[in-house]
């Protein structure tokens, strides 16, 4: 019997999920669901899911598993529209960027028989220049030498967070645990500043003057440093990362704000020394955190967790079993 998994939302992660599941043999059947009904069909053409189910509500039905891969606008809506069709002691998982907001919106939506776990995938290094998107992006080893973040709130069962877990290194990733409020700093860093660093650049040149012979000369570095924005098809998606990671990107945007001051005022004041040590400084940190980022080898104990067998079916279904038996009451 196949554990049946509905993946909402086929980009690059849904489609990159049923793709290496599907490498599980028949441990799992892959529903796919997304809005688009054409790109439903390509995934389920190239392999990422088993069947596309045309209806949301009726897709996780079945579902032992559920993945929301949405933009963050789009996930306390989806999960209005599931609860009521979930069936006992599915398990739902996310992985949009902030986790503090998602997990109240969990607590608040989901029925007491459900469960909620937060997912944040860290990329196989080998993709981290892709410049593809969406579902063209996907891949089966998206996840492979990378990891995943595991957010649970408190008092979620051992066995919903285990089976987390267990999807992670199925997924060929290693597991880490964190605190919603943890991850959600982080994330305001790694993963939202980028794109707002990317937004400024662009706002304070293309509106200039000058703009319109600066676009003829304008190469690979503004291209790279600007690429981020050109990820997000609505801004409303990225709007929202910020808007509900609030205090969080605040904080970074000032501390990069006060960088770039210290970097002006090494240039206005002609502090040549000054200006070397911050761009020396600069220069290091990134090359020991690529160096780093591809080697994919942080601590000893992650190693060790990254070398843990993937877990059998059997160990997924009784995650699933365990979840059941909880339900019992005593004596009954």
């Amino acid at each position: 019997m196949a554990i049946k998994i509905t993946i909402v939302g086929l980009g690059q992660i849904g489609a990159s999920v049923g793709l290496a599941l599907g490498e599980q043999g028949e441990m799992f059947e892959r529903i796919g669901h997304d809005r688009s009904l054409e790109v439903a069909r390509r995934a389920q053409k190239m392999g990422a899911v088993d069947r596309v189910a045309l209806n949301l509500p009726s897709s996780v039905r079945e579902a032992d598993m559920v993945l929301l891969s949405l933009p963050i606008d789009q996930i306390k809506e989806t999960l209005a529209a599931i609860n009521q069709d979930l069936k006992d002691n599915t398990v739902v998982m996310d992985t949009g960027p902030v986790k503090e907001v998602t997990t109240a919106w969990a607590s608040e939506l989901l029925p007491e028989k459900n469960y909620y776990v937060g997912l944040i995938p860290v990329l196989n290094p080998a993709y981290l220049h892709g410049l593809d998107s969406g579902l063209d992006a996907a891949r089966s080893d998206l996840f492979k030498r990378g990891m995943m973040a595991i957010v649970s709130a408190p008092g979620t069962p051992s066995d919903a967070i285990k089976l987390a877990a267990d999807l992670t290194r199925l997924l060929g990733a290693t597991p880490f645990f964190a605190d919603p409020l943890e991850i959600d700093s982080l994330m305001a860093a790694t993963h939202t500043l980028p794109h707002l660093i990317a937004a400024a650049l662009v706002n304070s040149t293309v509106d200039q003057p000058g703009w319109r012979e600066g676009r003829k000369i304008a190469g690979r570095l503004y291209a790279e440093v600007t690429s981020p924005i050109s990820i997000f098809s609505e801004p409303k998606t990225l709007s929202q990362s910020a808007l509900l990671n609030r205090a969080n990107v605040v904080r970074v945007l000032d501390g990069v704000i006060a960088a770039l001051q210290a970097l002006r005022t090494d240039i206005e004041g002609q502090d040549d020394k000054g200006l070397e040590n911050h761009l020396e400084r600069a220069r290091v940190g990134r090359e020991q955190w690529w160096k780093l980022r591809q080697a994919a080898n942080w601590s000893g104990e992650e190693v060790m967790d990254s070398m843990a067998e993937a877990p059998t079916g059997s160990e997924v279904f009784g995650r699933l079993l365990g979840l059941g038996r909880k339900r019992k009451q005593p004596g009954k």
